[in-house]
């Protein structure tokens, strides 16, 4: 799988040979693709680009949703919904570092408190917590309990499995369609040995997941995401100029309450359909 050095365009290509073998170039991506997407680190080198690794976070993102499922499945042997709900949240917290949403609360201090595309980025790299930060992650867990709380148990699992693997597809997107706002910067390592490769089996992955686990709906739900994911990206870099680090963990945040709250309402409007998987 031949990549590029640059925003999915010109310079060296480079592939499998660089580390010596296609195997332990494809093994080496996914490796640093669940290091950097969850508390796991079996990845101990990170240096390198790391954008061959975004081809892989759908797929961290089913191990994510496998682990809410099976911890979902047991506490509801024993505890009602709404303590599931938070344990849930709790969980996915703490499989993630709270990476993504530490992102979402800087990228709301920094788009709506700065005035011009300069203040945005400075407030951006503030490590201080503003009052846009503390409204939008309120609001934000308490979206992401409320809908995982009240998903029903048809097609329950089915999404729980899934909404983790299609928001990381969305993360995947920006970083794609959208160039990097600073020359410098954590996401910059996802710009440098991109390809369109990565975007495709990116893809393919959250559509199989997708089809397997919710069926035609959890195809319909990989859309939603990604029409998302290009909505963020237009407004990113309309205010940024491009995507941060800090836009790319607020995209994945986003994107799980969208895929919540859409497989939800699929549910209770098309019970036969949505959670259905092909198998």
């Amino acid at each position: 799988m031949p990549v590029r050095h640059g925003h999915l365009c010109g310079g060296r290509s480079v592939g499998p040979a660089d580390y010596g073998s296609r195997r332990s170039f494809h093994v080496k991506s996914l490796r640093l693709a669940i290091s950097f997407l969850t508390v796991f680190p079996v990845a101990p080198d990170h240096s390198g680009p790391m954008a061959p690794a975004r081809a892989y976070f759908p797929l961290v993102g089913l191990g994510i949703g496998g682990i809410l499922a099976g911890l979902d499945i047991a506490a509801r042997q024993a505890l009602p919904l709404p303590v599931v709900g938070a344990l849930l949240v709790a969980t996915l917290l703490l499989l993630t570092r709270a990476l993504h949403t530490e992102g979402f609360l800087d990228a709301c201090d920094g788009l709506l408190g700065g005035r011009d595309r300069e203040s945005r980025l400075a407030i951006l790299r503030d490590s201080h917590v503003g009052a846009f930060a503390v409204i939008g992650c309120t609001c934000l867990l308490l979206l992401k309990w409320t809908l995982l709380a009240g998903i029903p148990e048809a097609g329950r699992i089915g999404l729980l499995v899934l909404f983790p693997s299609l928001s990381r597809f969305a993360m995947v997107a920006t970083m794609a369609f959208f160039p990097y706002a600073r020359s410098q910067g954590l996401g910059t390592a996802f710009q440098v040995w991109a390809s369109w490769r990565q975007l495709a089996f990116a893809f393919l992955t959250a559509a199989v997941v997708g089809g397997l686990f919710f069926g035609i709906a959890g195809l319909l739900l990989l859309a939603i995401a990604t029409v998302v994911a290009l909505g963020l990206g237009l407004w990113f870099r309309r205010l940024l100029g491009g995507m941060t680090g800090d836009t790319y963990g607020a995209t994945n945040e986003v994107a799980e309450v969208t895929v919540l709250l859409a497989g939800l309402i699929l549910i209770q409007l098309t019970p036969g359909l949505a959670g259905a998987p092909f198998w």
